[in-house]
């Protein structure tokens, strides 16, 4: 989520990636991770966020627990069955992950890959492609001279090419972007 100038991630809770894809109860899949994106956009729209930190992660980026009004925003993440209880990092929505599991919403409506098993994938699948061993993330420079970096899980991945002539480059990790004066790629 973006707040300002601020990159935070909420607390507690693993969204499915925009690109990635559920299984749906019966068959076939659907764009969990586009409805994901979609619903925490409705959740915020024309309403009052606060935030309240919690740490910074590994790649600078503020961790917080986030609120739509008085509404928890990673609560209703889990609840509604769009993200998954983080409990690598915290147990604070186990309870209402149990809930959203129970009543087959969202995510839970079938069988469904994590979120963090989908970027490893995605990972794995992106760095023999990369000239360097583990350093598949993608630094490009857009026609307006913004310096963009694509992580194997952005949608503009594959069709991102980069020209090391233009000053284009390769990271091994988000935070090395970061710290070269990159921004994240943004989609909706």
């Amino acid at each position: 989520m973006k707040l300002g100038s601020e990159t935070i991630r909420i607390h507690g809770i693993d969204a499915p990636e925009h690109s990635q894809s559920c299984a749906r109860a019966g068959g076939g899949t659907w764009a969990c991770g586009k409805v994901a994106t979609g619903f925490m956009a409705k959740l915020v729209k024309g309403r009052q966020i606060t935030c309240r930190p919690v740490e910074r992660d590994r790649y600078d980026r503020l961790v917080a627990k986030c609120f739509a009004g008085k509404q928890d925003i990673g609560r209703e993440m889990v609840r509604s069955g769009h993200a998954w209880a983080f409990i690598r990092y915290s147990d604070d929505y186990v309870d209402i992950e149990a809930f959203a599991k129970r009543e087959r919403l969202g995510i839970w409506k079938a069988e469904s890959e994590p979120a963090w098993a989908f970027r490893a994938k995605d990972w794995e699948r992106a760095t023999p492609v990369a000239p360097r061993e583990n350093c598949p993330i993608k630094g490009n420079i857009s026609t307006k001279g913004e310096k963009i970096y694509h992580p194997p899980s952005s949608p503009a991945y594959a069709k991102t090419r980069i020209n090391l002539a233009k000053g284009e480059r390769w990271f091994c990790n988000e935070q090395e972007a970061i710290a070269a004066g990159w921004r994240a790629a943004r989609w909706k």
